[in-house]
Protein backbone atom coordinates (compact mmCIF):
# COMPACT_ATOMS: atom_id res chain seq x y z
CA UNK A 1 0.00 0.00 0.00
CA UNK A 2 1.10 3.82 -0.45
CA UNK A 3 0.95 6.19 1.68
CA UNK A 4 -1.80 7.72 -0.45
CA UNK A 5 -4.15 4.75 0.28
CA UNK A 6 -4.71 5.72 4.24
CA UNK A 7 -6.15 8.88 4.47
CA UNK A 8 -3.61 11.30 6.86
CA UNK A 9 -6.95 11.99 8.86
CA UNK A 10 -6.87 8.39 9.63
CA UNK A 11 -3.64 7.94 11.12
CA UNK A 12 -4.09 11.81 12.91
CA UNK A 13 -7.31 9.60 14.94
CA UNK A 14 -5.32 7.15 15.58
CA UNK A 15 -2.48 8.69 17.47
CA UNK A 16 -5.26 11.25 18.89
CA UNK A 17 -6.54 8.09 20.44
CA UNK A 18 -4.15 6.80 21.69
CA UNK A 19 -3.25 10.02 23.40
CA UNK A 20 -6.71 10.52 24.84
CA UNK A 21 -7.03 6.75 26.55
CA UNK A 22 -5.12 5.57 29.41
CA UNK A 23 -3.04 2.84 29.67
CA UNK A 24 -2.79 0.85 32.91
CA UNK A 25 1.01 0.37 32.12
CA UNK A 26 1.44 4.13 31.11
CA UNK A 27 2.46 5.25 34.39
CA UNK A 28 5.20 2.42 34.98
CA UNK A 29 6.75 3.21 31.50
CA UNK A 30 6.76 6.98 32.61
CA UNK A 31 8.45 6.24 35.62
CA UNK A 32 11.22 3.35 34.05
CA UNK A 33 11.96 6.06 31.42
CA UNK A 34 12.52 8.92 34.45
CA UNK A 35 14.95 6.39 36.37
CA UNK A 36 17.38 6.49 33.93
CA UNK A 37 18.06 10.40 34.92
CA UNK A 38 19.33 8.72 38.43
CA UNK A 39 22.29 7.39 36.15
CA UNK A 40 22.78 10.44 34.77
CA UNK A 41 22.62 13.12 37.77
CA UNK A 42 24.82 10.33 39.68
CA UNK A 43 27.52 10.31 37.12
CA UNK A 44 27.52 13.92 36.27
CA UNK A 45 27.55 15.09 40.51
CA UNK A 46 29.55 12.24 41.12
CA UNK A 47 32.64 13.65 39.46
CA UNK A 48 32.39 16.68 41.37
CA UNK A 49 32.76 15.27 44.89
CA UNK A 50 35.90 13.71 43.66
CA UNK A 51 37.48 15.80 41.40
CA UNK A 52 39.75 16.93 44.73
CA UNK A 53 41.35 12.95 44.55
CA UNK A 54 41.78 12.55 41.14
CA UNK A 55 43.67 16.40 40.90
CA UNK A 56 45.48 14.76 44.01
CA UNK A 57 46.25 11.99 42.39
CA UNK A 58 47.52 12.87 38.65
CA UNK A 59 48.06 16.75 39.30
CA UNK A 60 46.23 18.11 35.95
CA UNK A 61 46.56 21.30 35.05
CA UNK A 62 43.52 23.36 35.73
CA UNK A 63 42.43 23.24 31.95
CA UNK A 64 42.40 19.38 31.68
CA UNK A 65 41.08 19.32 35.28
CA UNK A 66 38.14 21.36 34.05
CA UNK A 67 37.63 18.78 30.99
CA UNK A 68 37.49 15.91 33.59
CA UNK A 69 34.51 17.41 35.31
CA UNK A 70 32.62 19.23 32.16
CA UNK A 71 33.80 16.07 29.07
CA UNK A 72 30.36 14.36 29.89
CA UNK A 73 28.14 17.60 29.25
CA UNK A 74 29.98 17.62 26.09
CA UNK A 75 29.34 14.38 24.64
CA UNK A 76 25.70 14.65 26.35
CA UNK A 77 25.53 17.87 24.04
CA UNK A 78 26.09 15.22 20.91
CA UNK A 79 24.45 12.92 22.26
CA UNK A 80 21.51 14.90 22.75
CA UNK A 81 20.74 15.82 18.79
CA UNK A 82 21.76 12.57 17.56
CA UNK A 83 20.13 10.34 19.87
CA UNK A 84 17.00 12.32 19.27
CA UNK A 85 17.00 11.85 15.48
CA UNK A 86 18.29 8.52 15.69
CA UNK A 87 15.10 7.73 17.80
CA UNK A 88 12.84 9.09 15.06
CA UNK A 89 14.46 7.40 12.46
CA UNK A 90 15.48 3.51 13.91
CA UNK A 91 12.60 3.54 16.96
CA UNK A 92 12.69 4.34 20.33
CA UNK A 93 13.13 0.95 21.91
CA UNK A 94 16.31 0.43 20.15
CA UNK A 95 17.69 3.74 21.02
CA UNK A 96 16.72 3.08 24.79
CA UNK A 97 18.50 -0.29 24.81
CA UNK A 98 21.80 0.76 22.87
CA UNK A 99 21.96 3.80 24.61
CA UNK A 100 21.78 1.77 28.36
CA UNK A 101 24.13 -0.71 27.33
CA UNK A 102 26.84 1.99 26.05
CA UNK A 103 26.48 3.66 29.45
CA UNK A 104 27.07 0.36 31.35
CA UNK A 105 30.63 -0.37 29.35
CA UNK A 106 32.12 2.94 29.57
CA UNK A 107 30.90 3.68 33.02
CA UNK A 108 33.10 0.58 34.11
CA UNK A 109 35.72 1.64 31.86
CA UNK A 110 36.66 4.89 33.66
CA UNK A 111 36.94 3.58 36.78
CA UNK A 112 40.39 1.88 35.44
CA UNK A 113 42.02 4.99 33.73
CA UNK A 114 45.63 5.15 33.95
CA UNK A 115 45.60 9.20 32.82
CA UNK A 116 43.73 12.48 32.81
CA UNK A 117 43.77 12.11 29.04
CA UNK A 118 41.99 8.49 28.87
CA UNK A 119 39.53 10.05 31.69
CA UNK A 120 38.34 12.67 29.37
CA UNK A 121 38.12 10.63 26.29
CA UNK A 122 36.14 8.19 28.41
CA UNK A 123 33.81 11.00 29.52
CA UNK A 124 33.18 12.48 26.73
CA UNK A 125 32.12 9.34 24.78
CA UNK A 126 29.91 8.54 27.90
CA UNK A 127 28.18 11.83 27.64
CA UNK A 128 26.59 10.60 24.30
CA UNK A 129 24.39 7.87 25.65
CA UNK A 130 23.10 9.98 28.57
CA UNK A 131 22.24 12.59 26.08
CA UNK A 132 20.64 10.32 24.04
CA UNK A 133 18.53 8.73 26.59
CA UNK A 134 16.83 11.51 27.59
CA UNK A 135 15.55 12.20 23.83
CA UNK A 136 14.13 8.60 23.91
CA UNK A 137 12.54 8.60 26.91
CA UNK A 138 10.46 11.66 26.65
CA UNK A 139 9.18 10.26 23.49
CA UNK A 140 7.87 7.04 25.25
CA UNK A 141 6.37 9.63 27.90
CA UNK A 142 4.47 11.72 25.61
CA UNK A 143 3.10 8.76 23.78
CA UNK A 144 2.56 6.07 26.35
CA UNK A 145 0.52 8.37 28.49
CA UNK A 146 -2.61 10.72 27.75
CA UNK A 147 -2.91 14.59 28.14
CA UNK A 148 -2.80 15.93 31.29
CA UNK A 149 -1.02 12.95 32.86
CA UNK A 150 1.93 13.11 30.30
CA UNK A 151 2.93 16.87 31.35
CA UNK A 152 2.72 15.97 34.79
CA UNK A 153 5.34 12.83 34.38
CA UNK A 154 7.46 14.67 32.79
CA UNK A 155 7.69 17.57 35.00
CA UNK A 156 8.64 15.01 37.63
CA UNK A 157 12.20 14.54 35.90
CA UNK A 158 14.21 16.92 38.39
CA UNK A 159 13.08 14.14 41.06
CA UNK A 160 15.35 11.46 39.87
CA UNK A 161 17.84 14.17 39.08
CA UNK A 162 18.34 15.51 42.54
CA UNK A 163 17.52 12.20 44.11
CA UNK A 164 20.68 11.12 42.15
CA UNK A 165 22.54 13.93 43.93
CA UNK A 166 21.53 12.76 47.47
CA UNK A 167 22.71 9.51 46.87
CA UNK A 168 26.50 10.76 45.15
CA UNK A 169 26.98 12.90 48.16
CA UNK A 170 25.76 10.29 50.95
CA UNK A 171 27.56 7.46 49.11
CA UNK A 172 30.79 9.61 49.35
CA UNK A 173 30.00 10.39 52.92
CA UNK A 174 30.07 6.75 53.65
CA UNK A 175 33.44 6.43 51.69
CA UNK A 176 35.12 8.97 53.84
CA UNK A 177 33.87 7.94 57.31
CA UNK A 178 34.51 4.52 56.80
CA UNK A 179 38.15 5.46 55.85
CA UNK A 180 38.33 4.09 52.43
CA UNK A 181 41.46 5.38 50.84
CA UNK A 182 40.71 8.32 48.34
CA UNK A 183 41.99 6.76 44.60
CA UNK A 184 39.13 4.01 45.79
CA UNK A 185 36.91 6.60 46.99
CA UNK A 186 36.84 8.41 43.33
CA UNK A 187 37.04 4.82 41.06
CA UNK A 188 34.48 3.16 42.98
CA UNK A 189 31.83 5.97 43.16
CA UNK A 190 32.43 6.66 38.34
CA UNK A 191 32.12 2.70 37.74
CA UNK A 192 28.98 2.17 40.72
CA UNK A 193 27.16 4.24 37.56
CA UNK A 194 26.92 1.03 35.48
CA UNK A 195 25.03 -0.58 38.46
CA UNK A 196 21.52 1.08 38.18
CA UNK A 197 22.25 0.92 34.96
CA UNK A 198 22.61 -2.53 34.40
CA UNK A 199 19.01 -3.06 36.57
CA UNK A 200 17.30 -0.35 33.78
CA UNK A 201 18.20 -1.96 30.66
CA UNK A 202 17.54 -5.78 32.40
CA UNK A 203 13.80 -4.34 33.50
CA UNK A 204 13.29 -1.90 30.06
CA UNK A 205 14.22 -4.98 27.94
CA UNK A 206 10.34 -6.80 27.78
CA UNK A 207 9.08 -3.05 26.81
CA UNK A 208 7.86 -2.67 23.53
CA UNK A 209 8.24 0.34 20.62
CA UNK A 210 5.84 3.02 20.64
CA UNK A 211 2.22 2.44 19.03
CA UNK A 212 2.30 6.40 18.11
CA UNK A 213 5.85 5.88 16.59
CA UNK A 214 5.10 3.02 14.50
CA UNK A 215 1.80 4.36 13.21
CA UNK A 216 4.35 7.65 12.26
CA UNK A 217 6.50 4.73 10.55
CA UNK A 218 3.04 2.80 8.25
CA UNK A 219 3.33 0.21 10.42
CA UNK A 220 0.33 -0.61 11.25
CA UNK A 221 0.39 -4.60 11.83
CA UNK A 222 2.67 -3.91 14.77
CA UNK A 223 1.17 -1.14 16.10
CA UNK A 224 -2.33 -2.90 16.36
CA UNK A 225 -0.34 -5.71 18.21
CA UNK A 226 0.97 -3.30 20.95
CA UNK A 227 -1.99 -1.28 21.40
CA UNK A 228 -4.05 -4.14 21.76
CA UNK A 229 -1.43 -5.42 24.50
CA UNK A 230 -0.97 -1.98 26.44
CA UNK A 231 -4.04 -0.42 26.00
CA UNK A 232 -7.06 -3.73 24.57
CA UNK A 233 -7.68 -1.85 21.73
CA UNK A 234 -6.89 -2.67 18.14
CA UNK A 235 -6.81 0.99 16.38
CA UNK A 236 -9.83 -0.73 13.87
CA UNK A 237 -9.42 2.47 12.09
CA UNK A 238 -6.44 1.26 10.69
CA UNK A 239 -5.77 -0.70 8.04
CA UNK A 240 -4.17 -4.35 8.87
CA UNK A 241 -1.30 -3.87 6.07
CA UNK A 242 1.63 -1.54 6.06
CA UNK A 243 2.49 0.81 4.30
CA UNK A 244 5.18 3.61 2.39
CA UNK A 245 5.72 6.57 4.52
CA UNK A 246 8.42 8.97 3.08
CA UNK A 247 10.80 10.38 5.94
CA UNK A 248 10.96 13.57 6.99
CA UNK A 249 14.22 15.38 7.19
CA UNK A 250 15.61 15.94 10.74
CA UNK A 251 15.41 19.60 10.19
CA UNK A 252 12.14 20.03 8.69
CA UNK A 253 10.42 19.58 13.18
CA UNK A 254 11.71 23.53 13.56
CA UNK A 255 9.98 24.07 10.26
CA UNK A 256 6.51 22.74 10.90
CA UNK A 257 6.90 23.70 14.83
CA UNK A 258 7.20 27.61 13.54
CA UNK A 259 3.41 27.01 11.35
CA UNK A 260 1.73 27.27 14.74
CA UNK A 261 2.71 30.58 17.34
CA UNK A 262 1.30 28.69 20.28
CA UNK A 263 4.22 25.38 19.44
CA UNK A 264 6.58 27.95 18.60
CA UNK A 265 6.51 30.46 21.47
CA UNK A 266 6.41 27.02 24.22
CA UNK A 267 9.27 25.78 22.33
CA UNK A 268 11.39 29.11 22.01
CA UNK A 269 10.58 28.70 25.93
CA UNK A 270 11.71 25.30 26.66
CA UNK A 271 15.16 25.89 25.03
CA UNK A 272 15.79 30.13 26.82
CA UNK A 273 14.68 28.03 30.04
CA UNK A 274 17.02 25.19 29.53
CA UNK A 275 19.98 27.39 28.94
CA UNK A 276 19.01 29.32 32.54
CA UNK A 277 18.60 26.97 34.42
CA UNK A 278 21.75 24.77 33.15
CA UNK A 279 23.50 28.19 33.85
CA UNK A 280 22.57 28.07 37.55
CA UNK A 281 23.05 24.86 38.25
CA UNK A 282 25.97 24.04 36.56
CA UNK A 283 28.15 27.14 37.77
CA UNK A 284 26.87 28.55 41.12
CA UNK A 285 25.37 25.07 42.05
CA UNK A 286 27.90 22.67 40.52
CA UNK A 287 30.44 24.49 42.47
CA UNK A 288 29.25 24.96 46.03
CA UNK A 289 31.09 22.52 47.55
CA UNK A 290 34.23 24.20 46.45
CA UNK A 291 32.92 27.68 47.61
CA UNK A 292 31.52 26.47 50.72
CA UNK A 293 35.36 25.71 51.71
CA UNK A 294 36.83 28.43 50.34
CA UNK A 295 34.75 30.47 52.75
CA UNK A 296 35.39 27.98 56.06
CA UNK A 297 32.05 26.82 56.08
CA UNK A 298 32.71 23.19 56.97
CA UNK A 299 35.21 20.56 56.84
CA UNK A 300 34.78 17.97 53.58
CA UNK A 301 32.51 15.72 55.38
CA UNK A 302 30.50 18.66 56.86
CA UNK A 303 30.54 20.34 53.03
CA UNK A 304 28.72 17.16 52.29
CA UNK A 305 26.05 16.80 54.71
CA UNK A 306 25.03 19.98 54.44
CA UNK A 307 24.78 19.39 50.81
CA UNK A 308 22.93 15.96 51.09
CA UNK A 309 20.03 18.69 53.34
CA UNK A 310 20.56 21.14 50.18
CA UNK A 311 19.38 18.39 47.71
CA UNK A 312 17.47 16.48 49.72
CA UNK A 313 15.26 19.39 50.11
CA UNK A 314 15.69 20.49 46.36
CA UNK A 315 13.81 16.74 45.90
CA UNK A 316 11.20 17.58 47.53
CA UNK A 317 10.65 20.69 45.52
CA UNK A 318 11.33 18.34 42.73
CA UNK A 319 7.84 16.39 43.59
CA UNK A 320 5.95 20.18 44.45
CA UNK A 321 6.74 20.94 40.82
CA UNK A 322 4.81 17.89 39.45
CA UNK A 323 1.99 18.10 41.58
CA UNK A 324 0.94 21.66 41.30
CA UNK A 325 1.23 21.67 37.53
CA UNK A 326 -2.26 20.58 36.71
CA UNK A 327 -3.55 23.82 39.58
CA UNK A 328 -0.77 26.24 38.07
CA UNK A 329 0.10 25.23 34.63
CA UNK A 330 3.10 25.31 33.19
CA UNK A 331 3.83 28.71 33.02
CA UNK A 332 2.89 29.26 36.82
CA UNK A 333 5.92 26.38 37.40
CA UNK A 334 8.09 28.48 35.40
CA UNK A 335 7.43 31.61 37.31
CA UNK A 336 7.37 30.27 40.88
CA UNK A 337 10.77 28.47 40.02
CA UNK A 338 12.48 31.44 38.22
CA UNK A 339 10.97 33.73 41.24
CA UNK A 340 12.71 31.81 44.18
CA UNK A 341 16.31 31.61 42.41
CA UNK A 342 16.44 34.71 41.87
CA UNK A 343 16.36 35.91 45.48
CA UNK A 344 18.63 33.79 46.66
CA UNK A 345 21.61 34.28 44.35
CA UNK A 346 21.19 37.69 45.24
CA UNK A 347 20.89 36.59 49.00
CA UNK A 348 23.85 34.78 48.31
CA UNK A 349 25.91 37.59 46.94
CA UNK A 350 24.67 39.87 49.57
CA UNK A 351 26.23 37.25 52.26
CA UNK A 352 30.09 36.84 50.33
CA UNK A 353 30.09 40.46 49.76
CA UNK A 354 29.50 41.27 53.19
CA UNK A 355 31.10 38.35 54.74
CA UNK A 356 28.09 36.85 56.50
CA UNK A 357 28.88 33.27 55.17
CA UNK A 358 26.58 31.55 57.57
CA UNK A 359 23.93 32.61 55.54
CA UNK A 360 24.94 30.75 52.54
CA UNK A 361 23.56 27.77 52.90
CA UNK A 362 20.21 28.94 53.50
CA UNK A 363 20.79 30.84 50.18
CA UNK A 364 21.99 27.63 48.53
CA UNK A 365 19.06 25.56 50.12
CA UNK A 366 16.60 27.96 48.48
CA UNK A 367 18.20 28.46 45.26
CA UNK A 368 18.22 24.50 44.82
CA UNK A 369 14.66 24.56 46.05
CA UNK A 370 13.61 27.19 43.20
CA UNK A 371 15.97 25.43 40.82
CA UNK A 372 14.36 22.12 40.55
CA UNK A 373 10.96 23.46 40.31
CA UNK A 374 11.95 25.83 37.43
CA UNK A 375 14.23 23.00 36.00
CA UNK A 376 10.92 20.45 35.29
CA UNK A 377 9.27 21.70 32.48
CA UNK A 378 12.06 22.98 29.23
CA UNK A 379 11.96 19.55 28.12
CA UNK A 380 8.47 18.39 28.94
CA UNK A 381 7.25 21.67 27.12
CA UNK A 382 9.41 20.89 24.24
CA UNK A 383 8.58 17.38 23.64
CA UNK A 384 4.79 17.98 24.20
CA UNK A 385 4.27 20.38 21.44
CA UNK A 386 6.54 18.50 18.84
CA UNK A 387 4.80 16.22 16.31
CA UNK A 388 5.76 12.33 17.09
CA UNK A 389 7.64 12.21 13.88
CA UNK A 390 9.69 14.95 15.44
CA UNK A 391 9.19 14.35 18.86
CA UNK A 392 13.05 12.47 19.12
CA UNK A 393 14.53 15.55 17.26
CA UNK A 394 12.99 18.04 18.91
CA UNK A 395 13.58 16.73 22.59
CA UNK A 396 17.35 16.21 21.64
CA UNK A 397 17.46 19.89 20.30
CA UNK A 398 16.17 21.04 23.84
CA UNK A 399 17.88 19.25 25.75
CA UNK A 400 20.84 20.20 23.78
CA UNK A 401 20.55 23.89 25.22
CA UNK A 402 21.03 21.65 28.36
CA UNK A 403 23.90 20.37 27.70
CA UNK A 404 25.91 23.19 26.00
CA UNK A 405 25.15 25.35 28.81
CA UNK A 406 26.48 22.87 31.37
CA UNK A 407 29.51 22.63 29.39
CA UNK A 408 30.47 26.15 29.03
CA UNK A 409 29.31 26.69 32.77
CA UNK A 410 31.12 23.47 34.52
CA UNK A 411 34.51 24.49 31.99
CA UNK A 412 34.50 28.27 32.58
CA UNK A 413 32.72 29.23 35.60
CA UNK A 414 36.12 28.74 37.60
CA UNK A 415 38.01 31.18 35.19
CA UNK A 416 35.10 33.57 36.06
CA UNK A 417 35.14 32.51 39.73
CA UNK A 418 39.06 33.84 40.11
CA UNK A 419 38.15 36.75 37.86
CA UNK A 420 35.25 38.48 39.69
CA UNK A 421 35.16 37.13 42.45
CA UNK A 422 32.73 34.58 44.62
CA UNK A 423 30.36 37.39 45.51
CA UNK A 424 30.12 39.30 42.26
CA UNK A 425 30.08 35.42 40.54
CA UNK A 426 26.53 35.05 42.05
CA UNK A 427 25.42 38.52 40.69
CA UNK A 428 26.36 37.59 37.58
CA UNK A 429 24.49 33.97 38.12
CA UNK A 430 21.40 36.16 38.93
CA UNK A 431 20.98 37.09 35.57
CA UNK A 432 20.09 33.78 34.33
CA UNK A 433 16.76 33.84 36.64
CA UNK A 434 15.88 37.14 35.49
CA UNK A 435 15.47 35.84 31.72
CA UNK A 436 14.22 32.91 33.08
CA UNK A 437 11.52 34.99 34.47
CA UNK A 438 10.47 37.20 32.29
CA UNK A 439 10.37 34.52 29.35
CA UNK A 440 7.72 32.62 31.54
CA UNK A 441 6.08 35.64 32.22
CA UNK A 442 5.90 37.08 28.45
CA UNK A 443 6.51 34.14 26.04
CA UNK A 444 5.71 31.08 27.30
CA UNK A 445 1.69 30.27 26.11
CA UNK A 446 -0.02 28.35 28.69
CA UNK A 447 0.26 24.35 26.95
CA UNK A 448 -1.11 22.29 30.00
CA UNK A 449 -3.01 19.52 28.59
CA UNK A 450 -2.22 20.83 24.86
CA UNK A 451 -2.90 18.61 21.84
CA UNK A 452 -2.04 18.59 18.15
CA UNK A 453 -4.98 19.89 15.59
Amino acid sequence: MSATTVPRADMDRAVRHLVTNYSPLGNRVGWLMLASILVEAWDLYAIGFVLIFIRDQYHPDPLMLGLAAAATQGGALIGAQAGGWLSDKVGRRVMFLTTMAMFIVLALAQSFVTSMLQLVIIRLLLGFPLGSDISTGYAYIMEYLPKGRREVMGNRWQIFFMGGDVLAVAVVSLFLVCGMDHEWIWRVMLGLGAVPAAIILWVRYQLPETSIWLIRQGRFRQAKLISRRMYNDSLDMLPDEDIDIPRPRPTAFIADIRQDPIRWRATLYGWIAGVCVSSEAQTWGFYLPVMFAMVGVSTMLGNNLILMLIYGCATIAAWVAPTITPKVGQRGVGMIGFGIVLPSLLLAGWALHTGHTAVLPLAALTMWFGQSIASSNPVTIASLVAKPEYRGTAVGFSYMWFKLAAFLGIFLFPSVFIAIGQANSSLLVAVFPVVGLLCAIFLLPEVYGFEHD
